[in-house]
């Protein structure tokens, strides 16, 4: 399997720097990093890190669900997922993700809502960023659209 690479180029300090990141493996596109935007309630068009790991971890559990719905004898439809990850100060100092909220609407045949709910966590607890994130709580909440 191939790996993928994003890097940072980041000038100055923590409060007063700045940087971008770039997803290099695909090109297609640069970031601004801040982290006094990353730490604000409006990013004013700055992503964060947090952001990046929402979109990576919306993407695979997508994929993932997608899987597992098809395995579980369903016709996957659509599949909107979003994920909520939440920074917050860490209290051994410094900061950490306090946690991930996925939220899971499908258009799917074949499935009941209680089964696709089923699925829905197993696709959660088998999604590979699901497992990069174990030291995470990770919850979702999945219903039909």
């Amino acid at each position: 399997m191939p790996s993928r690479t994003a890097e940072t180029h980041w000038t100055g300090g923590l409060n007063d720097g700045s940087g971008v990141t770039t997803l290099v493996s695909s090109g297609v596109a640069s970031f601004d990093v801040s982290f006094p935007r990353r730490t604000a309630d409006d990013a004013e068009g700055v992503t964060s890190p947090e952001e990046l790991i929402g979109a990576a971890h919306s993407a695979c559990y997508a994929m993932q669900c997608s899987a597992m719905i098809a395995r579980a004898g369903g016709t996957p439809g659509t599949l909107d997922v979003k994920a909520d990850v939440t920074l917050e100060a860490d209290p051994a100092g410094g900061f950490r993700i306090a946690g991930i909220h996925l939220t899971a609407r499908a258009v799917l045949e074949g499935l009941d809502e209680a089964a696709f709910k089923e699925v829905a966590e197993t696709a959660k607890a088998g999604c590979p960023v699901s497992k990069a994130l174990t030291g995470t709580t990770i919850t979702l909440d999945a219903a039909f659209a």
